[in-house]
């Protein structure tokens, strides 16, 4: 994290605080393929990242790179339509300067979302999963390096990254939506590789049920300035070795597309419910 990194993150901030009539106290990062929540919005206002002061931006398919401002269930709410990704070559100050953004700009509740591939096997193409809990093997920590007070203490606790109050709220969400939930452990790694089966046997036997290549760092990182946090992975695939086939991104994103309709209920369900 360089020295003007935090004055970096409040330009970006100041800027959309001038965009924005009023800041939402909610927040949902949408993953590959989940970006058309973003479009379901009302009276939405946005504003492509490119137009942000130093905001990184959003190369992999299925991510949008918009910043979209509007109202779910009556309910104003900022999301953010596509996310940075360490194996893009961004370090993780950059892959995390969003999640920086909003909690200057006073958001309280950020949920997460991305695409996950299935490590347990009960979980199908489509399963939406609450996470419980992640293992952090993504080589590094998005805290490492001189701490600035103004965003957090040095050593956050991170017993219960994923806030138990909004997991139950899901739940109930869920059931009133009609969507089927699951709850398990997410697995962050480093990519762009899937991985190989012998790494899936190795995350399953450490406890993970779903494996992705986000997430996690922003998690912590808004822990660390003290935002509640919720987290959801689409189960896109089997994870590599669950099944005799090859893993393709287009079939990630063909997955999710499928399951956008309940996942859209669900997020819908949450908001109002925060």
């Amino acid at each position: 994290m360089t020295s003007d990194y935090f004055d970096r993150v409040e330009a970006a901030a100041r800027f959309l605080r001038g965009r924005l009539a009023e800041v939402p106290s909610i927040a949902v990062v949408l993953g590959s393929g989940l970006g058309a929540f973003a479009e379901r919005l009302d009276g939405a206002l946005r504003v492509p990242y490119t137009e942000i002061p130093h905001w990184p931006a959003s190369t992999v398919v299925g991510h949008a790179g918009t910043l979209v401002c509007g109202a779910s269930a009556s309910r104003r709410v900022l999301t953010l339509a596509g996310r940075a990704h360490v194996y893009e070559g961004h370090d993780l100050p950059t892959v995390t300067f969003g999640t920086r953004v909003l909690g200057r700009l006073g958001v309280k509740t950020l949920v997460l979302t991305n695409a996950a591939g299935g490590i347990n096997t009960s979980f199908t193409p489509g399963t939406l999963m609450v996470i419980d809990d992640h293992i952090n093997l993504m080589g590094s920590n998005p805290l490492v390096g001189p701490n600035d007070e103004r965003f957090g203490v040095r050593f956050p606790d991170m017993t219960e990254v994923y806030a138990p109050r909004l997991r139950a709220i899901v739940d109930e969400a869920a059931s009133a939506a009609g969507v089927a939930v699951r709850h398990g452990i997410y697995v962050g790694l480093h990519g762009p590789s899937y991985e190989t089966p012998a790494e899936i046997r190795f995350l399953r036997t450490i406890g993970a049920d779903a494996v992705g290549m986000s997430t996690v760092p922003e998690a912590i990182v808004a822990r660390h300035m003290g935002l509640d946090v919720l987290g959801i992975s689409c189960i896109t695939n089997p994870a590599a070795g669950v099944l005799p086939e090859p893993l393709h991104h287009d079939e990630v994103m063909e997955a999710a597309r499928r399951v956008s309709g309940e996942f859209m209920a669900l997020l819908e369900a949450i908001v109002a419910r925060v």
